[in-house]
């Protein structure tokens, strides 16, 4: 009988960290090392079980932890940052290679890396545009991705695009912290007047954090093996994400679970459109925002929601993402 895997996961209170650790310690027998700054965090597990290693401090500075890291046969690297130039990239980049760099390689079997959809294109490709018109997570996420295809572990990395990520509630009660798209809900919904009289020709993929969690626990306990999917390099990239949404529907969708009035017609959103609305709402734009207006549909193929593994969504339409997130039908939204 085999030992329990001993699962690293990195940025383990966050959204995501926390639906991936709850997953596993609820559906496998792994022992969990969660790499984490603030313990206070982490709700959705408990801290003081057996199975689970608190590990507290800083991606940027990994050596008080190189033994524990240097134990898990498996790694699940959700952790990140963005805004700050320097820190993103010392995140996302430094601390990257430096943790590959603690792994045992005779022990290490598999490493998931969480990289973001926005820097690929519908065949999975890395953008030229990331580099280029990128912020600095952007940027930061294409130039790792860029090291990761040729380090010595490769074959042993399976990289994840999360698309939209929802997660958590937008009502008190879940354990698992509230991503920001859920958040972000609250502050769409008052425009939903405004938004319903317009049009655009845009698709994009959406993903719970539920769902996230399902597919990595998945390939964590899984035989790792050479990468199936055709025609990529030795890491393997897999888009999670469910089918494509255009917004249209997007906006039809919530103004009828507001249970709002949607008029037959609207005026499409052209160039001249969106800038005057950029000007009228005040809305900060930067060159990555502005390749994003102009590329429109940020859709991929292959792309793998958890059925494309022989597992089930927790929330596979938008519909049942407003029904998890406690979004109300109608009447005022929680503050």
């Amino acid at each position: 009988m085999s030992a329990p895997a001993r699962i690293l996961i990195t940025g383990a209170a966050g959204c995501v960290g926390q639906y991936t650790a709850d997953h596993l310690y609820r559906h496998s027998d792994a022992q969990l090392l969660l790499l984490l700054r603030d313990p206070s965090k982490l709700q959705a597990v408990p801290a003081n079980d057996p199975r689970i290693t608190l590990l507290v401090g800083d991606l940027r500075d990994l050596e008080p932890h190189a033994a524990a890291i240097a134990s898990a046969t498996r790694v699940i690297h959700t952790a990140t940052a963005w805004g700050d130039p320097e820190r993103a990239y010392q995140v996302n980049v430094v601390a990257v290679k430096r943790l590959l760099q603690l792994l045992d390689p005779q022990r290490i079997e598999q490493i998931i890396y969480f990289s973001t959809a926005s820097i690929l294109d519908r065949q999975l490709r890395l953008l030229p545009e990331a580099m280029a018109y990128g912020t600095e997570y952007i940027q930061t996420k294409a130039q790792c991705l860029q090291d990761l295809e040729i380090h010595p572990l490769a074959d042993r990395i399976v990289a994840v695009f999360p698309t939209l990520v929802f997660g958590g509630r937008v009502l008190p009660g879940d354990p698992h912290p509230t991503s920001y798209l859920t958040a972000g809900v609250q502050e769409a919904i008052p425009w939903l007047w405004l938004a319903k009289w317009l049009r655009t020709d845009a698709n994009f993929h959406f993903i719970h954090a539920a769902d996230i969690a399902t597919v990595c626990a998945h390939l964590a306990v899984t035989p790792h093996g050479p990468n199936p999917e055709p025609g990529q390099g030795a890491v393997r990239r897999l888009v999670l994400g469910q089918a494509p949404i255009s917004i249209n529907r997007t906006v039809a969708t919530l103004v009828r679970w507001r249970r709002g009035w949607l008029p037959p017609v609207g005026l499409d959103l052209r160039g001249w459109l969106i800038e005057g609305l950029i000007k009228l709402l005040r809305i900060e734009v930067n060159a990555w925002d502005r390749f994003s207006i102009r590329q429109r549909h940020f859709v991929h193929e292959p792309v793998s929601p958890p059925e494309r593994f022989g597992l089930t969504s927790y929330a596979p339409t938008l519909e049942a993402v407003l029904e998890k997130a406690g979004v109300p039908h109608r009447g005022r939204l929680p503050r």
